[in-house]
């Protein structure tokens, strides 16, 4: 037992500390409030941090998947055809005679007739042509024509060839055939004496119109027919744009750009075909002619091409080192029929719905 002034001091002391600790038990208690208060901040931006990374690494995921393939996958309005086009040759084709809807392949039919109307002397480059109501109304793509306006043909014929302007193939439409009915007449009977026995128009813009058909055969026998029928007028597709009322009016054939040896034609689209285009390209001897239909994108469209025409520039070379005959595996080859002639035009015979009576 301790003495009593021991025990007397000893309750000293803890009396003491039991005031000390009351009186540090708020800061204490706050300073503990403090540090989870600072762990849970911690915790919290960790966490954060985490799912940013995570959302980021989905984002990145997601990107991925809508990147177009290297080639296109074949959807169900697809069709594709490569022609060697000195002599028609069928290097590849998929469902070439199936019906399409060309878009603004049509396009190549206005300016065919186009420029046959400058051979004529139907048009002149510098005529200046009157904006209608119903050119000006067309929906885009197009040059932003008013009604009243006048453009001259040159430009016009170059909104067509660039930026595929709706309200411009109007206008020529019009000044040729008078309407558009009357001159989607005159451009079927066309595709018929060029040989594309497949093809209806029934507007020059290639707007949808569930009756308007073509094939992949029936545009490489056109695109022919536009190289070699006008080659004075052929480079206007090599252009790369076209300053325009102060616009600058970028060609949509992209692949000029970084296909070795492409010199145009044209592209197309409607949700009804997909990505069309019809292109040429010239490598030392040899022009090839590509048709493709149902892209799933501009850029898969583009990057099919480029692997046919690749594949077609191969097999060529390959035959000249080989020096083979035109066969394969002993079987004839199988030919576009290429118009060699310019079909139904005398010397002075202008572009008229007089001159074309059919009904199509």
């Amino acid at each position: 037992m301790l003495p009593k002034r021991h025990s007397t001091g000893l309750i000293k002391i803890l009396l003491i500390f039991w005031i000390v600790a009351g009186m540090l038990s708020p800061f204490a208690a706050e300073a503990a409030h403090k540090n989870r208060r600072s762990a849970h901040k911690v915790a919290h931006k960790v966490g954060k941090s985490h799912k940013i990374q995570k959302a980021a690494h989905g984002k990145r995921g997601r990107v991925a998947k809508r990147q177009p393939p290297p080639v296109d996958r074949q959807s169900a309005n697809y069709a594709d055809l490569i022609i060697e086009a000195r002599t028609g040759r069928i290097l590849h084709s998929t469902d070439p005679d199936e019906l399409r809807h060309p878009a603004s392949l049509t396009k190549m039919m206005t300016l065919y007739l186009a420029f046959q109307a400058l051979k004529t002397g139907q048009l002149h480059l510098n005529q200046m042509l009157t904006v209608s109501h119903n050119a000006a109304s067309q929906e885009p793509s197009k040059l932003g024509l008013r009604p009243g306006q006048q453009i001259r043909v040159e430009d016009a014929l170059l909104g067509l060839v660039t930026k595929s302007a709706n309200d411009a193939t109007v206008v020529v439409a019009e000044a040729l055939g008078g309407s558009e009915e009357q001159f989607a007449r005159i451009m079927t009977n066309r595709a018929r004496a060029l040989g594309m026995k497949s093809t209806v128009f029934r507007n020059p813009s290639g707007l949808p119109n569930a009756e308007q058909v073509t094939t992949a055969r029936d545009m490489a026998i056109l695109g022919y027919a536009l190289i070699y029928h006008h080659p004075q007028f052929y480079p206007y597709f090599s252009r790369e744009g076209f300053t325009y009322a102060g616009i600058r009016h970028n060609n949509h054939n992209h692949l000029m750009s970084r296909y070795r040896g492409m010199d145009g034609i044209k592209t197309g689209y409607i949700r009804a075909s997909g990505f069309n285009l019809v292109a040429s390209t010239v490598r030392e001897q040899t022009r090839l002619i590509g048709v493709v239909f149902g892209g799933r994108s501009a850029v898969s469209r583009d990057n099919k091409m480029a692997s046919l025409l690749d594949q077609a520039f191969a097999r060529v070379h390959q035959e000249k080192l080989n020096r083979v005959a035109e066969t394969e595996e002993g079987s004839a080859v199988n030919y576009v029929m290429v118009p060699s002639q310019i079909p139904g035009f005398g010397p002075e015979q202008p572009v008229t719905v007089a001159s074309h009576n059919g009904n199509m």
